[in-house]
Parts: structure tokens; C-alpha cells; sequence
């Protein structure tokens, strides 16, 4: 079916749309293929007309709905224009990440894991309990829970190597995920208009953190085993910065992992030039060849700032993490925290702890490993079989993503494009540089929903990739 297909299928779903009332369900996409005989690109191209009429609305993973108001014309904000003024940060916009996909669609653009890779259990029980308790009427105290501090800061003595003074709970600030850490982080120890080393590329929520609160950053190239330490002396005497955000485990986008002699190299530069590495171990819990190694464990003298969260590993519904500094570091950092948002709801801190110190938390760890690994693979082996020029040159030891480089002069944004229309939604690397992108990516999610369409999911970027070549 060509464009008078579509166009006759839409105006047959407007006819239907009128006649409905609000709320009514549209049939699904393999409904409406099946029922016009149409192609599902023909299917989505139609949909994304009614979308973009106000029509109907997309209900991610539920369906498509008669929307219950349907203006005759779209909104005019315009004038919105004037009263914000330019944008305050480069990439101040909602990531690809976070975009809602139709119900049919094979997802791989998430940041997050499936919730069948989710302890649901546990946390669901967990939440019942502490409902019954204080916690659900009782204010939290600004630094967090005592008992969750305590966790947090005993996790990493755990790994401390002999000869180190661990932390202690006091020196944790217990947050509402790790994206508030990094704000405050940024404002409280960077400030504004001072100099940022950041890795290219990185995590996009990092920059925007970074460039909302006034920072001005400072790339550094890095890959499969991180940056070169050299680099990062460089560029610190160059830029006159005292702070390196860095992800040394299991990084987002790359899946990179720093060996023992980068960290303990880049920690010594720190030391020496009296800067903070401000260390995002955001996929602690997710690793699936290598054991995460921490470089706070290694420190003891607070240079290392370091951000651990749980909504990645227990649910996207306990949005709990910690920040471990020292020192007046600490303080800072507590005051903007205060000032931010006075403190974390004790109801969800409560929660998070009783499940992590749940017996079944660590057999939860050990079975999510096999879990990852086995997703990884099939979604590696879908490429090398049906879309062999996405290079993932990096096999990811942990956390939860493929970084896979397409052919030169391809448009990776494109890309991304066409996949959706035929029913795949990827995420295009290059929101995850910090500079000019080193070339067309994609981030693929390997713990994402439905890993049984790991194949169809290849054979669709793969059938893409050809168009582009041609």
C-alpha cells in the first residue's frame, strides 16, 4: 500500500474516531494490518497522522485511545518564547531515551531494565510493610536514614583494600536518584562558570546536569578502557578544572570498564593536582563478567566523590541513591541537597532498605547475571547475523547497554528514523557526546522488554542499514 492507502486508511479512522466515544480503544497495529491488508509501516505512518492531529493518544505498552478532548486546531505557545528566553543549557530537551513508543514496537531505546529483571517481589512486599510503619507519617532526616547511610557506606568498606580507612555513615547523603546527586554535585563542588572534565562520550544526563547548573565542560576522549591518564593530566593543567566526572564501571553508553592501572593512575593525578574524581557507579548491581571495583574504595583523603543509586537495580519506583564525600565537600553538598528539596521521602528510603538487606536481595544479584548475559548475547549474536556493519566493538562486562558504530557517512539520526517507522526504536549516539560525535552510533538496550524480538529487532536495523549503503 502507497500513500493513497495511507491516506484512505487515516480517513476511515477519523470516521471512526468521530463516532466514538472518548476514551474507546483503537484496534491494535496487527489488528489494522490484518484488517486492510496494509504493511505495518503503512499502519504506523496512519497512526502517527491521527497522533499528530490530537485524535487519539498512545498509551505505551496499554494501546492507542480516543483522545477525551480533540481540538480543532493545535495549541499556540509561542508567546512562551519571549517569557523563557533562550534555552539555559545545550541540551536542555528530554533525551531519545525517555520518548514513549506505540505498543507494538520492539523498544531498545530505554535506560532502564525490563521489570522481569526487577526483584517485583520483594519490593512490592517491602512497600506493604513499611506503609504500616512511621515512615509513611514521619519527616526523613536531611542526610537520609541512619540505617540506609549505614548500608551504603558498609558496601563499599566491603571492597576497601587493607590500609584504607573506609567511610562512615555520616559521610553519606542518602538522595532521590543519582541525577539529583550530579546537580548538586555540579553546583555545590564545581560552580557555576567553572571548568568540568567529563569523558566523551557519557552519560547525557551527566552534561545536562552539568550545563544547567552553569558548568563549562571540558571533554576527554575514552573508550573500552577508559580515558588515558596522561589525557586527563593534560587536560586538567589546561583547563585549570578540579573536578572529573567519570564512569569507570561499566559506562553508559560504551559498556567501557577501566583497568586497575587507569583508576589507580587517575586517582593519583587527583591527589596530586588537588581535584575530585566524581565517580558514577551507576550499574553497581548490573554487572554481568566482572565484579564492580569502586575507586572510592581506594580513597580515604576525599578526592573521590563518588554516586551509587538503587533505581536501576530495585525499581525505577524507589528513586534512592547515595552520595559518599568527605570533608567540607560533604557539607556543601548536604546544603544544596537541603535547599533543593529539603529531604528524600523516609517512605521510599525505608522501602529500598528492606529490600536490599533481604536475605533474597544477593540470590537476586546472582541470578541477574545469567539474566544479562544472556539477553547481551542474543541481541549481539541478532547483529552479527543480520546487521553485520553496526560494530560493537566493546562486549559490555555489565550494566546494560551495546554501543554499536555504523558505517561511516551514515546518519545515525536517520537511522533512528527509519527503524521507528518500521517498528524499532533505537536511541542515536550522539546526545552522548559532549563535543562533535567521533562518529554515527547507536545505544541499543539489551535488558530491554521482549528479548524473544532480539532477532526481528537486527533484521529490521539491519534492512535499514542496506537502504542507507545503497
Amino acid at each position: 500500500m502507497g500513500q493513497d492507502s495511507t491516506a484512505r486508511m487515516t480517513a476511515e479512522l477519523r470516521a471512526w474516531i468521530a463516532a466514538a466515544p472518548p476514551g474507546a480503544q483503537l484496534p491494535s497495529n496487527r489488528a489494522l494490518v490484518a484488517r486492510y491488508g496494509a504493511s505495518p509501516v503503512t499502519v504506523q505512518k496512519a497512526m502517527r497522522h491521527l497522533i499528530g492531529a490530537g485524535l487519539v493518544e498512545s498509551r505505551p505498552g496499554v494501546g492507542t485511545f480516543v483522545r477525551a478532548v480533540r481540538t480543532a486546531r493545535p495549541a499556540e505557545y509561542g508567546w512562551q518564547t519571549a517569557a523563557l528566553g533562550a534555552p539555559p543549557a545545550r541540551v536542555s530537551m528530554l533525551s531519545s531515551t525517555q520518548r514513549s513508543v506505540a505498543p507494538d514496537a520492539i523498544g531498545l531505546h530505554s535506560g532502564y531494565p525490563a521489570s522481569d529483571l526487577l526483584p517485583e517481589r520483594a519490593v512490592r512486599a517491602a512497600i506493604a510493610r513499611v506503609a504500616r510503619t512511621n515512615a509513611a507519617v514521619v519527616r526523613s532526616p536531611v542526610a537520609g536514614m541512619p540505617e540506609l547511610q549505614e548500608w551504603f557506606a558498609h558496601e563499599l568498606a566491603m571492597v576497601a583494600p587493607a590500609g584504607v580507612t573506609p567511610p562512615t555513615a555520616r559521610d553519606v547523603l542518602i538522595i532521590s536518584g543519582s541525577q539529583s546527586g550530579l546537580s548538586s554535585i555540579f553546583r555545590a563542588v564545581v560552580g557555576p562558570g567553572q571548568p568540568l572534565l567529563i569523558e566523551s562520550p557519557t552519560y547525557w544526563g551527566a552534561m545536562l546536569a552539568a550545563e544547567q547548573a552553569g558548568v563549562t565542560l571540558v571533554p576527554v576522549p575514552s573508550g573500552a578502557f577508559g580515558p588515558d591518564p596522561d589525557e586527563v593530566d593534560r587536560a586538567l593543567e589546561r583547563s585549570g578544572a578540579r573536578a572529573f566526572y567519570a564512569q569507570p564501571t561499566f559506562a553508559n553508553p560504551t559498556g567501557g570498564r577501566w583497568p586497575s592501572s587507569t583508576s589507580d593512575a587517575v586517582l593519583e593525578i587527583c591527589r596530586r593536582r588537588g581535584a575530585f574524581l566524581i565517580e558514577d557507579d551507576w550499574a553497581h548491581d548490573l554487572a554481568i563478567d566482572a565484579d564492580p571495583r569502586p575507586i572510592a574504595a581506594h580513597d580515604d583523603d576525599g578526592h573521590v566523590i563518588y554516586v551509587r543509586s538503587l533505581t536501576k537495580s530495585v525499581s525505577p519506583a524507589l528513586r534512592v541513591a547515595a552520595v559518599i564525600a568527605r570533608g567540607p565537600a560533604r557539607e556543601r553538598i548536604l546544603t544544596d541537597r537541603a535547599a533543593e528539596s529539603m529531604y528524600v521521602s523516609g517512605l521510599l528510603q525505608s522501602a529500598a532498605l528492606d529490600v536490599v538487606t533481604q536475605p533474597a536481595w544477593r540470590s537476586h544479584l546472582r541470578a541477574l547475571r545469567p539474566q544479562l548475559r544472556s539477553r547481551r548475547d542474543l541481541l549481539l549474536d541478532g547483529l552479527r547475523e543480520h546487521a553485520p556493519t553496526a560494530h560493537v566493538d566493546t562486549v559490555p562486562a555489565g550494566g546494560l547497554n551495546l554501543w554499536a558504530r555504523l558505517p561511516d557517512g551514515v546518519d545515525a539520526a536517520e537511522v533512528v528514523r527509519q527503524s521507528e517507522a518500521r517498528g524499532l526504536t533505537i536511541a542515536a549516539g550522539d546526545e552522548w557526546f559532549p563535543a562533535e560525535p567521533s562518529g554515527p552510533y547507536v545505544r541499543l538496550n539489551y535488558s530491554s522488554e521482549a528479548p524473544a524480538r532480539f532477532p526481528e529487532a537486527a533484521r529490521i536495523l539491519g534492512e535499514v542499514l542496506a537502504e542507507a549503503a545503497d
